[in-house]
């Protein structure tokens, strides 16, 4: 192994110069680890003198990241470790540990593979993991703001592959968002690789559950109604909605649904319908064909919804004009996707207005119904509210007494109070 002294990243032998700061490797023979004044961690060895720490990575919400080296096997590995306040907390601690089972049972080309759990000196838990060279799809979105259509698709279909396997195994996800999405740059393109697999849910037979009931779980943002609203129903389907509300934000630039606090979005989420992507993305050429797509794959009620993870993706490829399926786009250069992309897809622009334009015209007949329509909750779901049909429903919130209920009741007492009456005075 070498390293760089400057950044001190670690690098395998055939290494040169370092790609970050252009200094030339040495070989970890010659040097030390640094010492870090704020961080006892850098510079020495962790579990049983195992890992020998070079450098931080990043400090998240739960636990630190580092790079270390693997003192048995010789090569560079991440080390996350938790903070000390989650390390004496049980749950905490249960979950990180369920995050190596998970992933140490889920072995894919496209989820980050996770190689030991242990304890560490300072009583706290590191999870040891593959250490992956590149960045979150949020620090990439962060600086472009929009993918093009041929990233989004290889990124998604590669994901879609990655998560299909943890669904054959009834395992969701639960927490998909641009942070969890990893991209290792490739002569080809990008190579996905999913991340944090701590917030699952295992619907397989006997497994044990984390989440005390109505607890929820997840990034708002990305967040399907019925993880909203923790409902025990909840499975892959939930991931479907999430993968789609990313490349939502891939494509256009924008959340499909947006509010200033969780609370807020988690309302829209569960009350709103979002935009069309060809609106929402006009300035960034977002295709109209895409506008069904997003709107059945984040259909509120599971059952509607795009099915499987596949599908999503699938669909996604054919609404830009491609041929073929998920798995194939995976391995595809991305140069070659975007090539297919600008050959085929004013055909299948042109082909979607003229089904569209086939079908009937229903605008005045729906103007009429709402016209007609007496129910207050009913007028302001017409008006760009919540359907208290639709959602109601779909929701699984009581809808409250019909009309008719109260007048029967007070008719039904009167009545009542004339036989009596009668009876009395027999």
């Amino acid at each position: 192994m070498k390293s760089c002294e400057a950044c001190h990243r670690l690098f395998p032998d055939d290494g040169g110069f370092c790609p970050i700061d252009g200094q030339p490797l040495a070989s970890i023979d010659r040097l030390k680890p640094p010492a870090d004044a704020t961080d006892k961690r850098v510079g020495a060895t962790l579990c049983d003198g195992r890992y020998q720490i070079w450098r931080t990575v990043a400090d998240g919400g739960m636990g630190r990241v580092y790079q270390a080296l693997d003192l048995q096997k010789n090569r560079s590995v991440a080390l996350k470790v938790l903070h000390a306040e989650y390390a004496m907390d049980s749950v905490s601690v249960e979950r990180f540990k369920r995050e190596f089972e998970c992933s140490a049972a889920l072995p894919h080309d496209h989820i980050v593979e996770v190689l030991d759990f242990q304890r560490t000196e300072d009583q706290s838990y590191a999870l040891v993991m593959e250490y992956l060279e590149g960045e979150e799809l949020r620090m990439l979105l962060k600086r472009e703001k929009v993918l093009p259509p041929e990233r989004v698709i290889r990124m998604m279909a590669q994901v879609a592959l990655g998560l299909a396997s943890a669904h054959e195994r009834k395992i969701v996800h639960r927490d998909l968002k641009p942070d969890n999405i990893f991209l290792c740059g490739t002569h080809e393109g990008d190579n996905a690789k999913i991340l944090d697999f701590g917030s699952v849910r295992d619907n397989s037979a006997g497994a044990k559950k984390l989440t005390v009931m109505g607890t929820t779980i997840g990034s708002p943002f990305y967040m399907a109604p019925e993880q909203a609203q923790a409902l025990p129903s909840l499975d892959h389907r939930a991931d479907v909605w999430g993968l789609a509300a990313i490349a939502y934000e891939c494509l256009t630039g924008r959340v499909p649904f947006l509010a200033t606090s969780g609370p807020a979005i988690l309302l829209a989420i569960l009350s709103e319908d979002p935009k069309p992507p060809s609106e929402v993305g006009a300035a960034h050429k977002v295709p109209v064909t895409l506008d069904p797509v997003m709107e059945e794959a984040l259909a509120k009620n599971p059952d509607i919804r795009i099915p499987t993870i596949g599908a999503l993706v699938d669909r996604l490829g054919q609404a830009y004009g491609l041929q073929g399926d998920h798995a194939a786009w995976a391995a595809l250069p991305q140069e070659k996707l975007g090539a297919q992309i600008r050959e085929r897809l004013p055909a299948a622009v042109e082909r979607h207005v003229a089904q569209v334009a086939a079908m009937p015209d229903t605008s005045a007949m729906d103007a009429a119904f709402r016209a007609g329509a007496s129910d207050e909750s009913f007028k302001a779901g017409s008006e760009g509210g919540p359907s208290a049909f639709s959602d109601d429903l779909i929701m699984g919130v009581p809808k409250g007494p019909p009309r008719w209920l109260v007048p029967a009741i007070a008719g039904a007492a009167v009545i009542l109070g004339v036989v009596v009456t009668l009876l009395i005075a027999r």
